[in-house]
């Protein structure tokens, strides 16, 4: 990373946003804390600032030098928040706002990657009931069901035949966006992780569950993580590559998470980037810089310095 800090006064004062208006709010808050507490050990004059539909108004109330973004999902992590924060000239660490927008949205970060020949699964959007016909055909079952717009897996679900398809597309439509359904790729889960342009190892998922879905995610104690990941360096070292693609082509930068399969026939999926991945010190990108000899306290730090003239 090119712009190193040494010193915490250099940062000046900074407000770390959490909280927001989305379904991941209660996660926001626990990453926020996480990432608040570690600044503070670390020397900064770090303030916590929890924000709600009103997102710059508790910002522009204290003088601020910058900002470090920990708002998960929509209004925080989906250019909104970015492009507010730009307006006032405020600095702010990861993706700017056309990073943050495509990234979000899953069913467009798909059109980008298809668009530069990287491999993602076939999907299709439900709008219509001809819809559930449509990617029965094209699809087949099992499939997957995707609210848009949503992160940490909420709404989706697995379906097996046109009635869960229905009920799938019924409880994803409560999020409010654009709903779709996606090719099930059997096979091996993994997630990468970048500080700046450069990739933290890989981390292999396991759950006993029909999917790494919520509970999966922050309930459960039957979910493994494998790192290392059990690839051979070179297999690992092109999944980084491909990953690395995907985070590029939709212009994320700073920090983030490239979600992705590995199907039996050992060819790997694409299927989503989190740009404002969660904080906490069990949390993947945490768990993946650890890996590779970097504390959560240091992780934080040079989080942070991405807000230091980052291009965006």
């Amino acid at each position: 990373m090119d712009n190193r800090i040494s010193e915490p006064d250099e940062f000046g004062r900074v407000a770390v946003a959490m909280g927001g208006y989305a379904a991941e709010r209660e996660i926001s808050l626990n990453s926020g804390r996480a990432v608040l507490a570690a600044l503070q050990r670390r020397g900064v004059d770090a303030v916590a600032v929890e924000l709600d539909r009103l997102m710059l108004q508790p910002l522009m109330d204290q003088n601020f030098d910058r900002v470090f973004n920990m708002v998960h999902g929509r209004g925080g992590e989906d250019g909104v928040l970015q492009g507010a924060l730009q307006a006032i000239d405020l600095p702010y660490t990861g993706s700017g706002v056309l990073g943050s927008a495509l990234s979000m949205d899953k069913r467009r970060s798909k059109l980008c990657w298809i668009s530069a020949a990287l491999p993602t699964p076939a999907w299709c959007l439900l709008r219509t009931d001809e819809d559930i016909d449509r990617c029965a055909s094209e699809l087949g079952y099992p499939m997957i069901v995707k609210p848009a717009l949503e992160g940490s897996s909420i709404g989706m679900s697995k379906v097996a035949n046109s009635d869960e398809l229905r009920s799938a597309w019924d409880l994803a439509a409560e999020s409010g966006c654009d709903v779709f359904a996606e090719a099930w790729v059997e096979g091996n889960e993994y997630t990468a992780g970048f500080l700046g342009d450069t990739a933290l190892p890989l981390i292999r998922l396991e759950t006993p569950n029909a999917f790494y879905d919520y509970d999966a995610k922050y309930c459960a104690t039957t979910t493994q993580y494998h790192c290392p990941c059990g690839l051979s360096d070179t297999h690992e070292q092109q999944l980084q590559e491909l990953a690395l693609q995907a985070y590029r082509t939709v212009n994320a930068s700073g920090w983030g998470r490239v979600d992705l399969f590995m199907d039996q026939s050992q060819n790997p999926w694409l299927i989503e980037i989190n740009t404002v991945p969660g904080m906490t010190d069990h949390s993947l990108v945490p768990m993946a810089a650890k890996a590779a000899g970097i504390e959560f306290d240091e992780l934080v730090w040079r989080i942070l310095e991405t807000s230091i003239n980052n291009d965006r």
